[in-house]
């Protein structure tokens, strides 16, 4: 009978046994640090210019109006950069600060910077970086093929991003790594690889633990739909992972979702037509009705079409500010195309 011992344990003794653990110890090592260095070390983020321009009024028929449903109008900014990489934004968090924020392109790269203010309008942004999103290799996501990232959810210093295209989602340690941490593919619901190419994971929202479903990562789609024609949606980890669905109407679909203080989700959604062009809206879900198996809808707290001052809007972003008062963040992407724009929206929302 072949003798299939390995070689670094052949012929060890009592005595001899300890010293070839601590060999074969600092051979793992050498191979661990070995395999290290094969890594390559990405490159540091580059500092860029972002040209702002006041966005001073949303309703292009009505410049002295305010209100809009549930919301008011607080300002907006037209951004513009020579960098190459800047454009196609899909999505943002905005901190606690209402100036620090984190966002993403399409195209695989971050975007962080900095809002600054006059009065409660914003009126530039200051800091900015951009820097490709990295896999767990040190590659960029989009030289693997995993680029359309869509979507970012947020929990403490961890940040979850999704993959439209690949129908993945992966994981940032984001408070210590910052725009160079790597991704790790987290896995996946049950019903994602049945979602359709090009109407994939659009929106992510994390439950912060002390709420209804805390700890659970919601995922929606785009426009993967269920028998019903209901976009599917999925909750990850927590105390009820499985599917839910969001009721599809009016041909809307999904651009982006954020967490209201209290718990209710906002959905941001968009529809266009070559006949009745582009129109945006957000709706209201209650927390409380989201489980599997469930079938969610909400109001409607928003509607504009081509008569504001709308583009793709693809990005929704909550903060509550200093003076109590919650903060909506919307963010486009002008898919690289020069009769697009890059608008940063910001509006107060009147709580019920």
């Amino acid at each position: 009978m072949t003798d299939r011992t390995p070689f670094w344990r052949s012929g060890l003794t009592s005595r001899n046994r300890p010293v070839a653990g601590l060999l074969l110890a600092a051979l793992l090592a050498l191979a661990v640090a070995a395999d290290a260095q094969t890594l390559p070390s990405p490159a540091p983020p580059a500092a860029i210019e972002i040209r702002a321009e006041p966005v001073a009024s949303f309703d292009v028929r009505d410049r002295a109006r305010r209100q809009f449903g549930l919301l008011e109008f607080r300002g907006g900014l037209q951004l513009r950069s020579s960098y190459k990489h800047f454009g196609g934004m899909s999505a943002i968090r905005v901190a606690a600060d209402g100036a620090n924020f984190i966002a993403l392109s399409d195209t695989g790269w971050w975007f962080r910077g900095r809002i600054i203010y006059d009065g409660s309008r914003p009126s530039g942004i200051v800091d900015a970086e951009m820097a490709p999103i990295l896999g767990p290799d040190s590659q960029p996501l989009a030289a693997r093929g995993w680029y359309d990232t869509e979507s970012i959810a947020e929990d403490g210093g961890t940040l979850y991003v999704g993959i439209e295209r690949v129908h993945q989602i992966v994981r940032f340690n984001y408070a210590k790594e910052g725009l160079l941490a790597r991704g790790r593919p987290i896995p996946p619901a049950p019903g994602f690889r049945s979602l359709p190419f090009n109407r994939g994971l659009e929106a992510l929202v994390f439950v912060p633990k002390g709420l209804r479903l805390g700890g659970t990562l919601i995922a929606i789609s785009e426009r993967g739909l269920d028998t019903a024609g209901n976009i599917n949606g999925f909750l990850l980890g927590g105390p009820s992972p499985g599917s839910f669905a969001v009721k599809r109407s009016s041909s809307y679909d999904v651009s982006d979702a954020a967490l209201l203080p209290g718990g209710d989700v906002l959905l941001l959604e968009r529809k266009f037509s070559w006949t009745s062009g582009l129109t945006v809206r957000i709706r209201r879900l209650a927390l409380g009705e989201i489980k599997p198996g469930a079938t969610v809808d909400g109001a409607v707290l928003f509607e504009a079409d081509l008569g504001y001052e709308i583009d793709n809007m693809e990005g929704l972003s909550v903060h509550r500010n200093a003076e109590g008062e919650i903060v909506l963040t919307l963010i486009s992407d002008d898919n690289f195309l020069p009769f697009q724009r890059t608008l940063l929206l910001q509006f107060t929302l009147a709580e019920p």
